[in-house]
């Protein structure tokens, strides 16, 4: 399984960008997939996770209300459209699937077996 992301690049504090990641397997072979993001000096931190099952989705307090989770099972993608950026958006971001993600372990890297490479996403103020 491979995952490859996407659609990083630099933008304006208050502006809106869209990163993607492409999945070699169907999307519905992974019970959740999700965003995690890491910057410099720091650990890798939840962003936003969507479950297979329902469709449900859920956000890091930081992020609820600007950023949304999508995944679309016939293109095999899962995308996430940020709004409103901020410097602290700054960071590498990598998109993750696993394909036995209890629901305890949403939030967690650990409830993740495949992990892209990630995308750079810098916010300048």
């Amino acid at each position: 399984v491979q995952l490859q992301a996407s659609g990083g690049g630099l933008v304006q504090a208050g502006g809106s960008l869209s990163i993607s990641c492409t999945i070699s397997s169907p999307t519905y072979n992974f019970r959740a997939m999700g965003w995690f993001r890491q910057a410099p000096g720091k650990e890798r931190e939840f962003v936003a996770a969507v479950r297979r099952d329902g469709g449900y989705t859920y956000y890091a307090d930081s992020v609820k209300g600007r950023f949304t989770i999508s995944r679309d099972n016939a293109k095999r993608t899962l995308s996430l459209q940020m709004n409103s950026l901020r410097p602290e958006d700054t960071a590498v971001y990598y998109c993750a699937a696993g394909t036995g993600t209890i629901l305890s372990m949403i939030r967690s890297k650990d409830g993740y077996n495949y992990w892209g490479q990630g995308t750079q996403v810098t916010v300048s103020s």
